[in-house]
Parts: structure tokens; sequence; C-alpha cells
């Protein structure tokens, strides 16, 4: 599977969403370089998801703008699929598989979709895919018959299999635990690193952004308190921050040892 040759650019401006009365987002701002790995911390219910859903395009922001690779969001969405300039393509929290379709047949969903791949290019580029995320011989097995983990993988190949140029990931280690978290880190790393592809990832896991993104944006009453580098994270001054690296020094020190 070619590597995608860049990734592109990501720029949000003033992105406001409210549900009911209640102003989630209030006023983002956030630019990603193309093939950054950029994480998005903060607490539960943030809003980190809701920003992720705007700029994939599920839901319109109510107010504000958001460009990728240069081209206004609006604009890209209503191209088909064939005239797209370049691919964005997200991983689910739940990984979002269908129960009833193979590993392969989930892997490869989208480019049946579409149509524009023979069925011998397509096994190609799932096999390859899934041989990424390390998954090599698992394009029969049902998503019952994997692991949390496999499953978190086979979203991931899923993503790929459409040579993305941007990647979203909502919460990509939720509910795994701190071995198949730091394995789950290392391969999304490894996708920046070999691919080239703009990587957004959105967690409340501090310990993870910190090991793997260039930069991390803090989500704080629905915008952005701080973006800064890893190494910057522990010298911040902004009270909201210095909570989330307290707290997650604090899980570590606590997590029982065998």
């Amino acid at each position: 599977m070619p590597a995608s040759p860049h990734g592109v650019t990501l720029e949000l401006a003033g992105i406001w969403k409210a549900y009911a009365d209640h102003d989630v987002l209030r006023g983002v701002d956030l630019d990603v370089g193309a093939g950054e790995l950029v994480a998005i911390v903060g607490q539960s219910g943030t809003g980190k998801s809701v920003l992720l859903r705007q700029i994939i395009g599920l839901e319109p922001p109510d107010r504000g703008r958001i460009a990728v690779g240069g081209m206004e969001l609006p604009r890209y969405l209503e191209l088909p699929p064939e005239k797209k300039p370049f691919r964005m393509a997200m991983v689910f929290q739940n990984a979002a598989l269908l129960a009833s379709l193979t590993v392969a047949e989930n892997v490869s969903l989208r480019l049946r979709e579409r149509r524009e791949h023979s069925r011998r290019d397509i096994a190609e580029i799932t096999r390859r895919a899934l041989e990424a995320v390390d998954l090599a011989g698992t394009e029969q097995k049902l998503p019952s018959e994997l692991s949390g983990g496999m499953r978190k993988r086979v979203s991931i190949a899923r993503a790929l299999a459409v040579h993305p140029e941007l990647i979203l990931y909502d919460e990509p280690t939720a509910d795994l635990d701190p071995i198949l978290t730091q394995e789950i880190g290392r391969l999304i790393r490894r996708i920046r690193d070999s691919r080239g592809a703009t990587q957004l990832i959105v967690t409340h896991n501090v310990p993870l952004a910190r090991g793997i993104a260039d930069r991390i944006a803090v989500l704080y009453e629905g915008r952005i308190a701080e973006y800064l580098a890893p190494t910057e994270l522990a010298q911040s001054r902004h009270p909201f921050t210095r909570e989330l690296v307290r707290a997650s020094t604090m899980m570590l020190q606590e997590e029982p040892t065998c």
C-alpha cells in the first residue's frame, strides 16, 4: 500500500456548537500543520468528541470556520468522492465494526461502496492495511472473535485503507489496559512516521498524549486554553492544565503492581 504523500493542514477559527441551551464549544481556535500529530486533552464530557464531529462533517458548527488542506470544509464535503483532492478518515471510540461482517469486509467497506477498485485490488489494499496494524491473517475472523485491542486496530486499518491525508481518532485507547494503550500509541506514531498523514487524537489520557504527540491542545470550558509541546506541559502555569498533569501523575502512581 503506498504511503500518503503528505498530510494536510487543519484550521479551526471560532468554532461554536450548542445543544439546546448548552454551549459545548465556545470559540475553538486551532491550527494543525501538515503531517503533525496533535492530541486534544481535557475532561470527559467537555466537547472533545463534539469537536471531531465538526471536523469530519458529521455535524455543522453553529458558528466559525473549518478549513482542511486550505479548502473550506463545506466545499470539500460537497465534492463527490472522485473529485476530493485528499481523504479524511475517523476512528471511532467504540471501533464501530459491523458484527455480521468479517474483518476484511469491515476494513474494505468504504472501498466496496465507492466501486473505484477491482476485487483483487480491494483484497490487496485490505491485506496491506491489516499488515500495517499487525493483524495479518485475520481477514476471515468476525469482530466477536477479536480482543478489544484487536478491534481497535481493525478500525484503524479501515481508516488506512482509503489512504487518508487526515486521520481523526476519538479516544482510541478507551477501555484498554496500559499495555494495549502503549501498543496503540506506538501504532499511531508509526503511522505518522511512515505515511506522513496528519493525525488529530482526542483523549483524556494525558500520559499517552505526552508520549506520542507533537503538540497538545488543552480543551477547557469550550475553548483551547493552551497549545504547547509535550515537554512544556509540566511547566504550564494554567490552573486547569496543572490539575490535569497532577491527576494523571497520581493515577500512574496508584496503579496496582503484580
